[in-house]
């Protein structure tokens, strides 16, 4: 029985660590650029947008240019956003790769 008492005290500081890489996860920014740093997008650990700069001499380029390099911006965030959450949940599977498919938040 003692073998299972230790199964499930495992589960739960499992848990308790999931918990808390969630709130460090919450709290990653990363800084997506395009067009050489004109264009910056900010987004949080739940990939939401948080900030939008474009720098003034940007604003010249045509209303396509401008939505493909927004477009490119969020990609290079949205890129980063998947690193920096890997690397934190790696810290808690001791580096052992999740199952492809596998979504986080959970």
């Amino acid at each position: 029985m003692t073998d299972f008492s230790k199964m499930l005290e495992q589960a739960k500081n499992m848990q308790n660590k999931m918990k808390e890489t969630q709130e460090s996860i919450k709290k990653i920014e990363v800084e997506g650029v395009a067009a050489g740093g004109s264009i910056k997008i900010y987004l949080n650990g739940d990939g939401e947008l948080i900030k939008l700069h474009m720098a003034p001499e940007i604003m010249k380029e045509s209303k396509e240019i401008l939505e493909d390099l927004i477009i490119a911006a969020h990609g290079d965030a949205k890129k980063k956003i998947k690193i920096k959450t890997s690397e934190e949940l790696s810290k808690i599977t001791g580096g052992i790769p999740l199952p492809p498919g596998f979504k986080f938040p959970f």
